[in-house]
């Protein structure tokens, strides 16, 4: 059995949320590995990104971060005021737990953030959400991060990505790193999700 914990900050992107719930979800009913998701947030009700609402399944404070082994952490809209939570001192040492003992931290689009400012990023390959004179990549440096503008980059058990579009991938990848590429693969083909080819993978946002 492999537990991962998803952090749901007010604000949070239902698509980058659902990749998680979805691919982790089949990979439970499918796969060769039991695999629970937990998601967990600040408070007992949040609203997403485009006014989605939802009731966490746990309050962080009252978990064991022992248990799980993997922290999955889809992001959000600053509009929405998804940073509040997300650059919490609650978020923040939940993110240094996992990267201190070692295990899997997968993050989509602009929760890359959320770890550069954990201070787990410094000297590390990662990207995030990034626009022609965004601010963004700019934050990403600053935290020590080397930035790489790539959909999707992995430097030892932190994965990081460019958008919505990405967290299908992401979750993809941290199912590989918890069980196999053989039960990744798997899973992929029966949810008849695509592999992308080589140039998906090589395409920067900003040309």
């Amino acid at each position: 059995m492999k537990r991962v914990l998803m952090l749901l900050a007010n604000g949070v992107e239902p698509m980058e949320m659902a990749a998680f719930t979805d691919v982790l979800g089949w990979a439970d009913l499918l796969g060769d590995c039991p695999v629970e998701l937990v998601n967990a947030g600040l408070r007992g009700k949040i609203t997403t990104t485009f006014g989605l609402t939802l009731i966490p399944g746990c309050l962080l404070g009252e978990l064991d971060l022992n248990g799980f082994d993997a922290l999955a952490l889809p992001g959000g809209f600053e509009p929405s005021g998804f940073y509040e939570e997300a650059l919490s001192e609650a978020f923040l040492e939940t993110i240094r737990h996992f990267a201190d003992t070692g295990k899997p931290l997968a993050s989509v689009c602009v929760s890359s953030i959320c770890l550069g400012v954990a201070g787990v990023l410094r000297g590390k390959n990662a990207t995030t959400y990034h626009q022609e004179g965004g601010k963004r990549k700019d934050q990403l440096v600053e935290s020590g991060a080397v930035f790489v503008d790539r959909p999707v980059v992995v430097d030892d058990n932190i994965i990081t990505s460019s958008g919505p579009g990405t967290a299908a991938e992401v979750a993809f990848l941290l199912l590989e790193k918890l069980t196999s590429a053989k039960n990744a693969t798997y899973v992929r083909q029966k949810m008849r999700f695509a592999t992308p080819d080589q140039g998906w993978y090589d395409t920067p946002q900003v040309a």
